[in-house]
């Protein structure tokens, strides 16, 4: 029987150290990044997760069994919303596929009711930035810094050899599974199983307020078609984009569905709001399914899509409402970070970011 979740209140966040220097020193990192692939590519990318697999329209229906406990903030039983997801890999440069790196799911939630976060009170959207792997590499943004200055400084450098390496780390990362084990530093330098993104889990790894609690949350296949992808290999002879091109051939047969779940902080020692590289004990305290996320059939990627949702939407933690404030010291950095990155790369490309009021018409 697992343990009563714990209440939000707002002393559950502990600041310590200069969050503000720390944040600051994440922004110059990454607009040396943003700055580089402009130079480079004449387009600046985003700061992270530059690369998109799949650029998705779909709908998120609340379940309507949900217990009162479950049944928080735009978690409403029965309500059901418009949602943009993009699929991508997280580096800051486009890299091509057959550097197997970690992966992101984003979910923008469109037509939400709510008392606004700060920075997004003209908005009617919630977003949730999902990636693999079940916490954060770093517990704190001091760490976080040390990692992105390390990305700047392989941000379009030797893909040749990254590419060499990720086939020697896939076959290693594969056998640590094997015996269930992982390495997520192996995965971050090109370790990641060369499988399809559809049938992959994706995690918040940092928590968020879950209206009268907190939880992070999770993504998982639903359907039978995308859970047959977990796991298989993706065809990397497809080129350089060769994982835009399996989703490429998939979406635009058949649509399918993904579970939203969340998993209730229960226990502040085990269940750690401050430190973002701890994953929380799965045992005794399972992630709850919340709502399905459904896909129809569609083109999943095009260069009109890109220039809709890459080119001029922002996916960012605090696109949403008080009820689901983000929580802890990396996501702290992410309020200030995120915001500021994004307007640097939008000044260099003049193209302004709209936050959608609705479903945009894509195709």
């Amino acid at each position: 029987m697992p343990k009563p979740p714990l209440r939000y209140t707002p002393a559950i966040e502990v600041t310590e150290g200069d969050e503000e220097a720390t944040a600051q020193g994440l922004i110059e990192a990454f607009r040396g990044i943003v700055a580089k692939t402009h130079e480079d590519l004449g387009t600046a990318q985003r700061g992270v997760h530059a690369k998109s697999h799949a650029l998705l329209e779909g709908e998120l229906r609340v379940h309507d069994d949900l217990a009162d406990e479950q049944a928080q903030g735009i978690f409403e039983r029965g309500r059901r919303y418009p949602v943009l997801i993009r699929m991508s890999a997280i580096p800051g440069d486009p890299i091509r596929d057959s550097v197997s790196l970690p992966r992101g799911f984003s979910v923008k939630v469109i037509g939400v009711d709510g008392e606004r976060l700060p920075g997004s009170e003209d908005e009617t959207t919630q977003d949730f930035l999902m990636a693999t792997g079940p916490a954060f590499q770093a517990a704190r943004p001091e760490g976080f810094l040390s990692n992105v200055r390390l990305l700047a400084k392989t941000t379009d450098r030797a893909e040749w050899a990254k590419e060499a390496l990720s086939k020697v780390l896939q076959p290693i990362e594969r056998a640590l599974e094997a015996v269930h084990l992982e390495s997520a530093t192996l995965k971050g330098f090109g370790g990641y199983p060369a499988t399809n993104p559809i049938g992959d889990r994706y995690y918040t790894q940092a928590p968020l307020r879950f209206g009268d609690y907190i939880a992070k949350f999770d993504i998982v296949p639903e359907s039978d078609n995308f859970r047959a992808l977990t796991d298989k290999p993706i065809d990397e002879s497809r080129g350089e984009n060769a994982i835009r091109e399996n989703l490429l051939d998939v979406f635009t047969r058949e649509g399918g569905a993904w579970t939203l779940r969340a998993q209730l902080c229960r226990d502040a020692e085990a269940n750690p709001v401050e430190d973002a590289s701890i994953p929380w004990p799965e045992d005794d305290n399972p992630y709850i399914p919340l709502a399905t996320i459904t896909v129809p059939a569609q083109t999943s990627w095009s260069e009109e899509r890109s220039e809709a949702i890459d080119g001029r939407t922002a996916f960012r933690p605090w696109h949403g409402i008080e009820a689901h404030r983000p929580l802890g010291a990396v996501m702290r950095a992410r309020r200030v970070v995120y915001p500021a990155i994004q307007d640097y790369r939008s000044g260099l490309n003049g193209c302004p970011l709209h936050e959608p009021s609705r479903a945009p018409a894509l195709d």
